[in-house]
């Protein structure tokens, strides 16, 4: 497939993937443009796609942990602190967004064939985008600010683990759906935001680990090289959307994010229906 292509599918997902405004859904729509504008080129189809999406999503990943790596460094000492019996609360984080993820994880592992051969539709696209958009507003708008990450238990981030399952149907996006099930809890914007991230790390890496998997066994090289083009572009993309992102939520709401997605879902079901 051309490089341009690939560039244009790592620059969506890099913008896309930590902004509330679904990158899965993005996805899916570039690649329908994409194959509306140039069929003989856009060579890659099922499985293939789904392998290059998940390469720009571990870009991706590669962003967010430049940006946290001082969380994650708290973190790693917690865990060591545990280990050694002593009480610590990023010890006590790390353990709960492990078990967060496991959710994500078992539904993946289980789902993932079935969902990209059934739900990457434009339709579906577009009604996950108006519905989560409809539920992030009114997280936003009546949750309380009240919580940090600092006094999370096992319970909050349980309930921000199993949200974030819903994620798996392109549309709804991950950052979305775990901002506004934290936002429902009460915790701030800026530490909803953060949680979210930290939770993008195990999730992305392990959906990292199992096309990796399925790259070496196929032997695609092709596909291998367009995987890391594609990762080398969105990790930058994403970087730059990170920082963006966080110093908006330090002073405005999510309400303009709510504003795209639901235009974004009436324009694609104008597109479909007339």
């Amino acid at each position: 497939m051309p490089l341009l292509y690939i560039l244009v599918l790592a620059v969506v997902q890099g913008i896309t993937e930590f902004l509330p405004i679904s990158s899965s859904g993005h996805l899916v729509l570039t690649w329908e443009a994409l194959a509306a504008l140039d069929p003989a080129a856009v060579t890659y189809v099922g499985s293939q796609r789904l392998d290059l999406d998940v390469a720009v999503h571990v870009g991706t990943l590669l962003a967010v942990l430049c940006y946290l790596w001082r969380d994650l460094a708290g973190l790693s000492g917690g865990v060591l602190r545990l280990a050694q019996g002593r009480r610590d609360a990023n010890g006590l984080l790390a353990l709960y967004l492990v078990a967060a993820t496991l959710p994500v994880v078992v539904v993946g592992f289980l789902a993932k064939d079935w969902i990209g051969l059934n739900l990457r539709g434009i339709e579906v696209v577009a009604w996950a985008n108006i519905g989560f958009a409809l539920l992030l507003w009114l997280a936003d708008r009546t949750g309380l600010m009240i919580r940090r990450l600092e006094h999370i238990t096992l319970g909050p981030a349980m309930i921000v683990g199993c949200a974030q399952v819903l994620a798996l149907v392109p549309g709804t996006s991950r950052a979305g759906i775990t901002m506004t099930a934290a936002r429902f809890l009460g915790y701030e914007r800026r530490e909803a935001a953060r949680f979210s991230l930290l939770l993008a790390i195990p999730a992305v890496a392990g959906a990292g680990l199992l096309v990796g998997n399925d790259l070496y066994e196929s032997g695609d090289l092709s596909l291998g090289l367009d995987m890391l083009s594609a990762a080398g572009l969105a990790f930058l993309t994403a970087l730059l959307a990170i920082v963006l992102m966080m110093r908006w939520l330090q002073h405005a709401s999510f309400l303009p994010f709510v504003i795209y997605r639901l235009l974004l879902g009436a324009g694609l079901l104008a597109l479909i229906y007339l």
